[in-house]
């Protein structure tokens, strides 16, 4: 096996995130279910854009996001996603490369525009996000490069990435190039509403023994297995990949490697802001962790340390160093 340049590689929805503050009636006159993601349109979208408050743009995307964590915390990464040949696009590749992170995928020059993301965020700090895919729901197989993708020693893939064909595609030939190197693949499940959609292709790829490290919340890991007994979900899914981690809002977080169960609490913080980017972050801290060969516990708890500065503040990227953080709990 060849020696990595890269610690993590991740395909994931290339957005530019617009963070507001709104109010629950906000929310309800808009028909929206508060704290859900829901995809939208380019109408939807731009109405609902014209009607909210002003807004914070910000460069996001799940696995986008995870890779900035992790690059702040020291980590070689690259970044897979499709962005257009326009306003937004360019802010997406200025930020995720002014991080350190390595971004070649060539710009789409079609429509759609740039994918977005509008977030809408109540007092109580829960975010509804109501996402515009646009040009990241295009993304081909052919804009891969085989060799980047093998020279990572592990690849991230994002759960909502899975909807659209072409992306798709593309993860299915990653995972293939990924394991052919002798690569670890890592998988987020990304929302309850991607499991509805795609629970038998996500347990065919989990069956197959295809996943190394498989990441997801309590909603997620229970839909997953259409029950609503948390233990045995978990139990049932940790028996068939070789590392679990699932993220519990304030009950913090465990995983489950070889059988034995970790578990880690919740951050204490003063405030939450902002959930936005909670599950990415953690799993930034996580793999972060494991990249430096820590133990599961200590990966357990940079991934709690880097989620909980997320939700300190709006937006879904950290502002506070998560080195430093994480040198003064773990050194």
């Amino acid at each position: 096996m060849t020696a990595t340049t890269l610690d993590i590689i991740a395909i994931g929805n290339a957005i530019v995130d617009v963070i507001s503050r709104a109010d629950d009636a906000f929310i309800a006159s808009e028909g929206i279910e508060k704290g859900s993601m829901r995809l939208v349109d380019t109408d939807t979208a731009e109405g609902l854009y014209g009607r909210m408050g002003p807004g914070i743009e910000a460069s996001g995307g799940s696995a986008a996001n995870t890779v900035a964590g992790i690059a702040a915390l020291g980590g070689r990464c690259g970044f897979i996603g499709q962005v257009a040949t326009d306003q937004l696009g360019q802010v997406f590749t200025h930020d995720i490369r002014s991080l350190g992170v390595q971004f070649d995928t060539p710009a789409r020059t079609d429509e759609p525009p740039t994918a977005r993301c509008l977030i809408l965020v109540t007092p109580d700090a829960q975010r509804t996000m109501n996402t515009f895919l646009g040009a990241s729901q295009y993304l081909p197989a052919a804009a891969l490069d085989p060799a980047l993708i093998a020279s990572a020693a592990i690849l991230y893939l994002e759960g909502y990435l899975w909807d659209p064909e072409e992306p798709r595609a593309a993860m299915r030939k990653a995972i293939d190039i990924a394991r052919g190197a002798g690569r670890k693949v890592a998988f987020t499940l990304s929302d309850a509403f991607c499991i509805s959609r795609h629970r038998a292709d996500f347990l065919a790829l989990i069956d197959a023994g295809l996943i190394d490290i498989l990441f997801a919340n309590e909603a997620e890991i229970l839909a997953l297995n259409e029950t609503d007994d948390f233990d045995a979900a978990a139990d049932a899914v940790a028996a068939k990949v070789p590392l679990l981690v699932v993220t519990r809002g304030a009950q913090g977080a465990i995983a489950i490697q070889g059988g034995e169960r970790f578990a880690v609490a919740a951050e204490p913080i003063d405030r939450i802001v902002d959930t936005t980017g909670a599950g990415d972050l953690f799993a930034a801290g996580f793999l972060a962790g494991q990249a430096q060969g820590r133990s599961v516990s200590d990966s357990l708890t940079m991934g709690a340390i880097a989620a909980a500065e997320v939700i300190s503040h709006y937006g879904a990227r950290p502002e506070t160093d998560l080195k430093a953080l994480i040198a003064a709990r773990l050194g």
